[in-house]
Order: structure tokens, then sequence, then C-alpha cells
């Protein structure tokens, strides 16, 4: 049959036209799924996360609030209704901190000496000192800090910002995440998990050392051409079989994955090779000391990954055991130094890092862990601490924060919040307001209820935040 110019014209792009609307559908829906970048609720400061996640608890009275009572009452036997700490472990004899506290910057905040690269960033952090959640064992604490909810399958935070503000790259994961070397957390991967969320919204665990990412080169004797076939077939089949099972995330994310590492072995070489920053760029994180090697890596690859359009990135500092991670029951002072040392510097060279080169405004900082630790040593002359969910520090920086401040208080002795009390989902309900989105309105249909990450209760904004 012969065509006509304009019967060509017309009918070979209007097929152009339907590969481009077959491309965005398939984008926006995947068994309704929204991944490309979507508009928030409201123009929000931030656009991107970076979370440093001290995993196992560290003290609050021996970095970010120092209590002059614990030096009055030092060694002295505590009477108080707090007088069983966590895993019914007997609370112990006062301890005052073992660390010198300074003022710095214009705010005069007060930090301890364990942040002596950190403390020059005093006017931008944000010390929330009134923090309290509701476990005081490590698994369900870090659920509740990542997710909201002390129990097992509800999505984490960096799931949320992942569903409700989409992707803003084709060639990289939303939400990547870099664990500890020495081992995963308490509660393992439920801490990036997507929970009832479809799962292609779920963390992406690069490696914590060595090459974050393995298998990027193609084995011995496959083309790119070749590999491209592969890939396009299998992707044809998995749709195929999606044809009826339509509600199987696991099955959608599955697809996704496949056709995102082939994107990421063209992308993901490059954004993950350090090796391209100059050695005085590597001299600033640490990369090339012993104690700051690792942590240090992991924040300047944070940093080439925020540039490149990923959402949140996660670092955790701690490994799974007690002396691996923050969580010092035995000797408080040797566990502080060690996991402050590995983690100040390259988390000050990230925000200086960040601020010259004109990210910092709309790049949300998270500092923290699951809880904070107790006042009091766990025995007489034994400088340990126990955990302390009571009332602990976290701090907040860049896009949209009011720098140079602590929020709310703990009482004398730093056992719990008193002033300005926040809970975790108050927590998170700041965050999502800084990166734009309504708690109430940001919510996922399962079950026959609309879920929320703050969950059902009443919480608010920490306006003295923002």
């Amino acid at each position: 049959m012969t065509l006509h110019r304009r019967e060509f014209l017309w009918k070979n792009g209007g097929g152009f036209g339907a590969l481009a609307l077959l491309d965005l559908i398939r984008r926006e829906s995947g068994a309704g799924l929204a991944t490309s970048a979507q508009q928030p609720h409201f123009p929000g400061h931030a656009k991107r996360v970076v979370y440093f996640f001290m995993n196992g608890g560290p003290s609050h009275v021996d970095t970010f609030d120092p209590k002059p009572a614990l030096v009055k009452h030092h060694d002295q036997p505590y009477h108080g209704k707090l007088d069983v700490g966590s895993n019914e472990r007997p609370v112990g004899h006062l301890a005052k901190s073992a660390f010198q506290f300074s003022r710095h910057g214009e705010s005069g905040l007060e930090i301890s000496e364990l942040y002596p690269h950190l403390s020059r960033h005093a006017d931008s952090l944000c010390v929330i000192r009134s923090m309290h959640c509701d476990a005081p064992g490590h698994g369900p604490g870090l659920l509740q800090m990542n997710s909201g909810s002390i129990l097992l399958g509800h999505p984490s935070l960096g799931s949320w910002l992942s569903y409700g503000l989409g992707s803003m790259n084709d060639n990289l994961p939303t939400f990547v995440v870099m664990s500890d070397p020495r081992g995963g957390t308490r509660a393992g991967t439920a801490c990036w998990s997507a929970g009832y969320m479809p799962a292609i919204y779920q963390g992406t665990l690069f490696r914590g050392s060595g090459p974050p990412l393995l298998n990027l080169d193609n084995p011995p004797g496959i083309s790119t051409g070749r590999q491209f076939q592969g890939i396009n077939l299998l992707s044809k089949l998995n749709r195929e079989h999606l044809g009826s099972r339509q509600e199987d995330s696991e099955l959608v994310a599955r697809i996704k994955s496949y056709e995102l590492a082939y994107r990421m072995q063209t992308s993901a070489v490059t954004a993950v090779d350090i090796e391209e920053e100059s050695e005085k760029t590597k001299e600033m994180y640490g990369v090339n000391h012993a104690n700051t090697e690792i942590y240090g890596r992991q924040c300047l690859l944070a940093r080439r990954l925020l540039e490149r359009g990923v959402r949140f990135v996660q670092l955790y500092s701690g490994g799974a055991g007690n002396a691996t991670s923050w969580d010092a029951h035995t000797n408080c002072i040797q566990n502080h130094k060690l996991h402050a040392g590995e983690t100040d510097q390259p988390m000050a060279a990230l925000m200086t890092d960040l601020k010259n080169r004109g990210l910092w405004d709309d790049t949300l900082l998270i500092w923290g862990g699951e809880f904070g630790r107790t006042p009091t040593s766990e025995g007489k002359g034994k400088p340990g601490r126990d955990h302390n969910p009571y009332g602990f520090s976290t701090w907040l920086a860049g896009g949209g924060v009011k720098g140079g401040q602590a929020v709310g208080a703990t009482d004398e002795l730093g056992f719990e919040a008193v002033e300005e009390h926040c809970h975790v989902s108050d927590f998170h309900a700041t965050i999502l307001h800084l990166m734009g989105l309504d708690h109430h309105q940001l919510t996922f249909a399962h079950q026959g209820l609309d879920k929320r990450l703050t969950g059902v209760e009443e919480r608010r904004i920490l306006r003295q935040v923002l």
C-alpha cells in the first residue's frame, strides 16, 4: 500500500509520540508507582537529605547537652523515679562527662570536645535537646527512629520521602544506605525497608567499605549491545508475567531494579569513583587516615550522589556489637572517643563541601541515634552508660533550619525531657515540613486505612527549628 507523505508523517509521528507516552506511563504507573519527581505539598526548603545515624545510641550528656549538675553530684547515688534502666539494669551512680564542653561560633552553642571539626559549624547546627521515644531497646528504638513505629512492617523515613517526592534522577537509586562494615543494626534491613509500600521505595544498600557496588562491569565476552538485547527480552517476559499479577509490588520492584541496574552500569561507575577527587578533597574528608577512612569515603560518596540527584542518603556509624557501635555499656569514654573520632572530620568536611558547592541551602542534614544514654554509670566507678529513651539529643542543619541554637531541654541531670518535648514523630513531622510535605496529607492506603509516618496521634512541628 502506498502512503502519501502527510499520511506517512502522521502515522509515524504518532508512533514516536506513543513511544514517549509509553515511557511516561511506565515511569508513572507500574502497579500504581510514581517514581519520577513530584511536586511537594508546598514549597519546601530542602530537596535532599543526609542522615548521619549513630547506631547504638550516643550519650547526649557527653556530646551536645552539658550538665554542670553532674559535676557537682558526681559519683553520688541517684534516687529518683527513673531508677531502673533498660534491660532491668539498676541505675548506678551519677557520672559527670569526661569531656569538656565549650561555646562555639557567634551563637555560643555548647559542644563537647569530642567534635573539634564539627564545632566549627556550630552556627549551622540546631540541636534538639528534648527528644524522647517509646522504646528502651535497640531493635524497637531503631525501628521507631527510622519508621515512626516500634513494630516491624512500616516504611522508613527514606521510603516516605521517595514515595512523597519521587526521584530526581533516572540512573541512580532515590534512597541509598551505607552501613558500617563492622555489621548492620540490631533491626537489620527493616531500618530502610519500604514496609507495606511497594518495594520500589526501599533503600538500596551500598557496601560500607571497598567498592560500594559490585558487578558494574559486564562479564568477558558480553558486549553492551548484547546485554541490552538481554535486558529488553527479560523486561518483556517480566512484564508479561506481571500482567496477571498487578498487585505484586515485589515483582514490579524486581523489574525496575533490573532496568535501573543496567542504567547504573554507566552512571554509577562515575558516581562512586572518588579517585576522581583531588588529594586536597580526600584529605579534607579524612580518606587518607585509618580512623576516618571509612566514614570519610562514605561522606564523600554521599556528596557525589547528592550532586547526581539521589534524594536520601543514610550513613550508619557503628556495627552490630556493643564495642563496635555507640552502645557504651562498658566504657562510654573510650567508646565515644573512638566513634566520634571516626565521624567528626568526615561530617564537617561534607558540610563545608555542601556550602562551597551551593548545595547547602536545599540539603537537610540529620544527626542522631535510636536514643541517648543515662547520666549515671552502670555501677560505682564504672564508666559505662545505659540506654536512655526519656531524654536525648539530635541535631538538624542545612535547608530551612535555623542554626546556632539549642531547642528544648532535659532536667538538670539529663535524665528526661522537660522543656519543648519532642517525640520521634514530632521530629519526623518537622523533617517532612522542611521537605515541603504536610505530615497529615502524606498518606498511603493500607488495609483500609490511610497510614502516616507520624501515626494517628496529633503531632507538632517544632517551629523554633525553622
